[in-house]
């Protein structure tokens, strides 16, 4: 998945919640979708407090920062919900769309990149004008997603045990255009650009394994041994965050070489992860729950919020 937030990473490291927020003149928060309750919560990252609930369409799947926005899909209702980082009020609701699945977002936080496996490819949104923008049939059911650093280029994987990751030319974001399409090492579930973007991390959908590979030639440079399937990967500073929600583990890894650097026990059901200002979150889809973890993988607070939680990510409220 493309875990990045609209503050420079480095900077972000350096700065608790507490700090950013007195910098920044907000306050930092984790949204995390309740599925089954039609809604999202809105966490307050310094103490887990809840500061709103927003009530959506049915089944928020998954959520994505881009720029200070959130981008819902709803995947049973064919819609988008663009909530307000700042206001943390809905935004924009699009509807026209078959199974939305998951997003990523451009470097400059203008452009949405939202997977739809109903309609087997990639649909663009532009988050500022509430719209979209572009399309591009890919050949598959796309599912998880990554943009490079320099939001030049786009990975997906096309399933959730994807025999073929498409690579997509994104450099005129209204105009995508499909360069390739290639086999991995195993049936990929989520994938993910390690810091600099040279490399690209890709999880299994189907054995306890992952894999580094060539952003260029997309070969594998290093396999991996990992928790059970399906794994989720996000980074910070230099590191992997390699989630199995069936073993209920974190692991974590040096993002360039994947050796072992520790890991922690977290809820089972934590499959999708996300890291933004020094910060983890995993959210349980069995058991609700939302954890938040620092850049060492220690466990800052286990929150319950909702009976199912698919995912969370990270916005500035005013």
């Amino acid at each position: 998945m493309d875990r990045r937030g609209f503050l420079c990473a480095a900077t972000a490291l350096m700065l608790t919640p507490d700090a950013l927020a007195r910098s920044l003149g907000g306050t930092p928060v984790a949204l995390v979708t309740a599925d089954l309750e039609s809604r999202i919560v809105a966490v307050e990252l310094k103490n887990g407090r809840r500061v709103a609930t927003i009530r959506t369409l049915p089944g928020p799947r998954s959520i994505q920062t881009v720029g200070n926005v959130a981008v819902v899909a709803h995947t049973g209702e064919g819609a988008l919900t663009i909530i307000d980082g700042g206001t943390l009020a809905i935004r924009r609701v699009l509807r026209g769309f078959s199974q939305p699945r998951y997003t990523a977002g451009s470097p400059e936080g203008r452009y949405a990149y939202v997977t739809d496996s109903g309609f087997g490819g990639l649909v663009v949104v532009d988050v500022v004008r509430g719209r979209v923008v572009g399309r591009i049939r890919l050949g598959g059911p796309a599912r998880h997603v990554s943009v490079d650093p320099s939001g030049r280029l786009l990975w997906t994987a096309l399933g959730t045990k994807a025999d073929r990751i498409a690579i997509v030319d994104v450099r005129t974001p209204g105009q995508p255009r499909l360069i390739a399409r290639i086999r991995p090492a195993f049936l990929a579930h989520d994938v993910g650009f390690a810091p600099g973007g040279k490399l690209v991390w890709v999880t299994s959908g189907e054995r306890r394994e992952a894999a580094i590979l060539d952003r260029r030639t997309g070969r594998t440079v290093v396999r991996m041994q990992a928790g059970a399937p399906p794994q989720h990967v996000t980074f910070a500073g230099g590191r992997a965050f390699v989630t199995s929600g069936d073993d209920g583990t974190l692991r974590i890894h040096s993002a360039i070489t994947g050796r072992v650097l520790g890991g922690s026990e977290i809820p089972t059901g934590s499959y999708n992860v996300q890291e933004g200002w020094g910060r983890i979150l995993t959210p349980s889809l069995s058991r609700g729950t939302l954890c938040i973890l620092d850049s060492s993988g220690r466990r800052l607070r286990r929150l319950h919020l909702a009976r199912s939680s698919h995912d969370a990510c990270f916005v500035m409220a005013a």
